[in-house]
């Protein structure tokens, strides 16, 4: 047996190479569990092949799902019955295994039609009567004495000399007479009838005995009805149905009616049936087989003859007859080479490059013509590709840098061929398009200004970059070489500022600023650009200017009707000294319009006309505001004292006359005798009328002639606003004394 195994193998393989669908088989329905229906072969040298029972038709778990095992070079697969396996021809005589076979990325699909084969030596106990439960039938009182009442096991079993007996007791008084059974299994009355048993119900235990030593048993109850007073028939006449030939075994073709009491019906012709059966309780007729024309012939028009009989008395029957027409069907849709088509294509391709050509054909009509079309799903209309007969090709420019235009095509080709109905086949078309980095980045020069006193992490502006390739706005910026002062954002292209700007030291810096692409296609270094950016630095006064000395006091002498000269002002920035313009202005002091500038020149004008008699001396506190001649509006210095100045009038005023005189002379006679320095009187008036000055510094007096004393007498230590008018004066904290500002 060792020796023989490789032997039935190799001759299996020999003789079972089938790579062609469908295949076809006989089997015996006196096959049993186990039996190996069919064996395959299959090369497959670089995969793990898989061999799979995707359904079968009608269903049942008569199949095991198929094996594959490897024997040298060569997978061998078989399809076997299952432990549940009970074939009958008389129930069903076909069965349609949906079988595939994958080896990689190469699938194969295709039928293994089992025709079950009549077996007259084949017997067995089949039936709800050798079910565990039993069966159970019902007669009425009026059954005729010995008429037979069920028939135990199907045709032929006679021919193995079976014996059939009720083993069950059958004692009276409950049984009117013992039930018997004959030589061809039928169950028979008891000779003395049923009349008066209505009602009652006959358990009778059966055992078949048959071959060598084989038999079965089973059960079955027999209950008693009270006779019924109904005809039997049909509630429809002959009649002619249609039904295509490609409905599926099982299918139900139509169902027929009668009246009568517990009816059960059968197909009387043609005996056996092979195309249909009739459903014993419902009268569904259902078919049995394919109703193929081409290899069924004679299944185009079938005569049934359907008897509808009671359960009880079987000889109250009726017969009807219908003819069954098959229509020829168009049942196979084409087939195509590809049945898919996915495909990858730069957008670069020329228009009329062949992407596929198609290959279809129609099962149903060999070598008929097809008819094709292309049917664009993604985007909608679009023109790109185009088929000619059965070429696709590219119709247009395939233009990738506009978003929406291209990228992903998906389309399907519909091949429709010529039979009745119409069966068409969709083939499913992906065309995916890649970009091309065909145009390099590219960005605008650009200036940006910027203050010198700007903080750290400042934002300038921003370098746009532009890039034709789809997706714009994947550009990348980087600075090439140049200070670290600067530095651009790499995905935004903000110029930030990051370090101190010093407007004396540096006023202009110039950025190489490089853009690139990226995302674009497998070399995302492929095309750079580049543009300059040119910062100016915008100069800020943030260092007040100085004069030397920081203030002044002075004794001047006028003369009425003439201007004089009284100082110039010597001022500079240290920190800047290429800085020489300045602007002055008289901001406090000059209430009387006594005093104007001449650019940094301090000029006392005296053209009123007065008295001719001298006039007693005044003091001018005069402060002059020193700014840059470009000093900008965000920013405004701190205001010094450039000059004290003591005025002495050595001519009264004519205006004034003689209101002047009593004036002076009251207060004359009211002041001490002794003067404090002038410098305190400017100490004090600072402080009275600009708050605390920090910074202030003393600088050395002028020396000037000695005025008179009851002049110089004079002192104001205080300085004050008026309440009701809002002017300021000076005042004396010993006598009381005032002088308006």
């Amino acid at each position: 047996m060792v020796l023989l195994r490789p032997l039935v193998l190799l001759l299996v393989l020999v003789v079972s190479d089938l790579h062609g669908l469908p295949w076809s088989i006989n089997v015996s329905e006196s096959q049993g569990p186990g039996t190996v229906l069919q064996f395959f072969s299959f090369n497959c040298s670089s995969h793990m092949p898989t061999l799979k029972l995707l359904h079968v038709q009608p269903p049942t778990t008569f199949f095991n799902p198929p094996s594959l095992t490897r024997w040298q070079e060569i997978y061998v697969g078989k399809v076997t019955l299952s432990s549940s396996a009970r074939l009958d021809a008389l129930a069903v005589n076909h069965y349609e295994l949906q079988l595939q076979f994958t080896c990689g990325n190469y699938v194969m699909e295709g039928p293994l039609s089992v025709d079950v084969q009549w077996d007259p030596g084949h017997i067995q106990c089949a039936g709800r009567f050798f079910s565990p439960a039993g069966e159970i039938i019902q007669v009425p009182e009026t059954v005729t004495p010995g008429a037979r009442l069920y028939t135990l096991l199907l045709p032929g079993l006679e021919l193995q000399g079976a014996q059939m007996s009720v083993t069950s007791a059958q004692d009276p008084p409950y049984f009117p007479g013992p039930f018997s059974i004959n030589g061809q299994g039928w169950l028979q009355a008891p000779p003395q009838g049923l009349k008066g048993q209505a009602r009652k119900a006959f358990r009778l235990q059966i055992l078949v005995t048959f071959g060598q030593n084989q038999s079965c048993s089973g059960m079955l109850m027999v209950k008693v009805l009270p006779a019924p007073s109904s005809q039997v028939s049909f509630l429809e006449q002959e009649q002619n149905i249609t039904i295509p030939e490609d409905v599926a075994p099982g299918s139900k073709v139509i169902q027929v009616q009668a009246r009568g009491f517990d009816l059960r019906y059968e197909i009387v012709s043609p005996a056996p049936c092979r195309l249909f059966s009739i459903g014993r309780a419902d009268g569904v007729i259902r078919t049995t087989a394919p109703l193929e024309l081409a290899p069924a012939a004679g299944a185009l028009v079938t005569v049934l003859q359907v008897k509808a009989f009671e359960l009880l008395r079987p000889w109250a029957s009726v017969e009807l007859n219908f003819t069954v027409t098959v229509r020829p069907v168009n049942r196979w849709p084409p087939r195509c080479l590809p049945a898919l088509l996915m495909t990858q294509i730069p957008e670069t391709t020329p228009v009329g490059t062949v992407l596929s050509t198609f290959t279809c054909a129609d099962p149903d009509s060999p070598g008929s013509t097809l008819d094709y079309q292309l049917r664009f799903h993604s985007p909608p209309g679009s023109a790109s590709l185009c088929l000619n007969d059965r070429v696709l090709e590219v119709n247009a420019t395939l233009d990738c840098d506009t978003p929406g235009d291209c990228f992903q095509h998906t389309a399907s080709i519909l091949v429709i061929d010529g039979g009745q109905p119409l069966m068409t086949t969709e083939v499913p078309v992906l065309v995916m398009v890649t970009p091309v980095n065909e145009f390099s980045p590219a960005c605008v020069p650009r200036t940006f200004w910027v203050r010198e006193d700007a903080g750290l992490r400042t934002v300038l502006g921003s370098v746009m970059g532009t890039d034709m390739d789809y997706p714009h706005s994947s550009i990348e910026y980087y600075t090439s070489g140049g200070s670290g002062t600067f530095a651009v954002d790499r995905l935004s292209g903000e110029v930030h500022l990051l370090g101190p700007l010093d407007y004396e030291q540096q006023r202009l810096y110039r950025l190489t600023v490089l853009v690139t692409d990226h995302s674009q296609d497998q070399d995302p270094t492929c095309c750079s650009g580049s543009c300059t950016v040119t910062i100016e630095v915008e100069d800020v006064n943030d260092h007040a200017p100085e004069c030397e000395p920081p203030f002044q006091e002075l004794t001047i002498y006028t003369s009425l009707g003439h201007s004089m000269e009284v100082t110039k002002m010597s001022c500079r920035v240290p920190q800047e000294p290429q800085r020489l313009a300045f602007s002055y202005s008289i901001i406090g002091g000059n209430s009387q319009r006594r005093f104007n500038l001449q650019g940094a020149i301090l000029v006392h004008n005296d053209l009123t006309l007065g008295p001719p008699w001298p006039e007693q001396p005044q003091t001018y506190e005069l402060l002059i505001h020193v700014a840059d001649a470009d000093m900008k509006g965000f920013w405004q210095p701190e205001p010094w004292f450039v000059v004290v100045l003591t005025v002495t009038s050595a001519l009264l005023l004519l205006a004034l006359g003689w209101l002047l005189s009593r004036l002076l002379r009251g207060l004359a006679q009211v002041l001490p005798a002794a003067s404090k320095p002038a410098q305190a009187l400017l100490l004090n008036s600072i402080q009275g009328t600009e708050g605390s000055i920090e910074g202030f510094m003393e600088a050395p007096r002028t020396e000037t002639p000695q005025a008179p004393s009851s002049i110089m007498s004079l002192h104001f230590d205080g300085r004050a606003q008026d309440s009701r008018t809002g002017r300021d004066y000076l005042f004396n904290t010993h006598t009381g004394a005032r002088r308006w500002l």
